[in-house]
């Protein structure tokens, strides 16, 4: 697919190189079979690429489940991804498939990964491998066919040297390794996001599509980026609402550098 095509498809903004890569990386490995990790700050659209890898991929009509394994508390993750049998806990009153089933055939994304505890990456590693999983409270091996997509914004190198992370998990997931660069690494591409912002909310508002001035874009971009393309989103809001019909470098002051 055309590199435009597929910004226009997915709605990604911009043209810095390194985005450029990460996009080709990702079409270029969804029509194999591999493993991917995703890595980047929080905000920059990881969930995003793992739907376009999925999208544009052999298993585009099969299921696609998108975990964040940072949201899900340790002692039900596990239940969560691989199923329990009844009985096997308290609450668990009747047998109960985990996504790794429930999207047999399709693709799992797993979010945040690096929060994920030592004994679930032992039991996700052996999905990889063998391609088999066991429920919770059971004892009975069920064949899946799953391809693993995940995501993290840690560090995963320094979580390795902590053992809070399993070294050959990491080498399993990292057959490819695209990483999204942030905000603050893609600075040229603010007055294209700004642009897209005020247009999007401007119609999500039905309203009238505000201005922005030179000075007041060239504020945005010397701007420190923590929250990335989310933040950027929240901002161009922000200034909708509060601004006049022109957004001005005063109106940046007042509503994103003192916030």
């Amino acid at each position: 697919m055309d590199l435009q095509a597929l910004k226009n498809r997915f709605s990604i903004i911009g043209n810095t190189p390194a985005l450029n890569h990460a996009l080709n990386t990702a079409e270029q490995v969804a029509a194999t079979d591999l493993t991917v990790l995703i890595v980047g700050e929080s905000g920059v659209g990881k969930e995003v690429f793992s739907q376009i890898i999925h999208s544009l991929s052999g298993r585009k009509h099969n299921p696609f489940i998108a975990v964040n394994c940072g949201a899900i508390p340790e002692g039900t993750i596990d239940s969560e991804l691989f199923g329990h049998e009844k009985g096997s806990f308290t609450g668990a009153v009747d047998s109960r498939k985990g996504y790794f089933e429930t999207v047999n055939g399709g693709t799992i994304f797993l979010d945040e990964i690096g929060d994920m505890s030592l004994a679930a990456q032992s039991k996700v590693l052996r999905a990889l491998q063998e391609g088999k999983i066991a429920r919770v409270g059971g004892d009975k091996e069920i064949a899946v066919n799953v391809r693993v997509l995940a995501a993290t914004n840690k560090d995963l190198l320094s979580e390795l040297e902590t053992k809070n992370f399993r070294l050959d998990l990491y080498h399993r997931l990292s057959i490819v390794l695209i990483h999204i660069p942030s905000l603050n690494n893609r600075r040229d591409d603010i007055p294209l996001l700004t642009d897209f912002f005020l247009q999007q909310i401007a119609e999500e508002y039905g309203q009238e599509k505000k201005s922005i001035d030179k000075n007041a874009l060239e504020a945005l971009k010397q701007h420190n980026w923590t929250g990335n393309i989310r933040e950027l989103r929240n901002v161009i809001e922000r200034l909708i609402i509060f601004s006049e019909n022109t957004i001005n470098s005063e109106d940046i002051k007042d509503y994103v550098i003192h916030n």
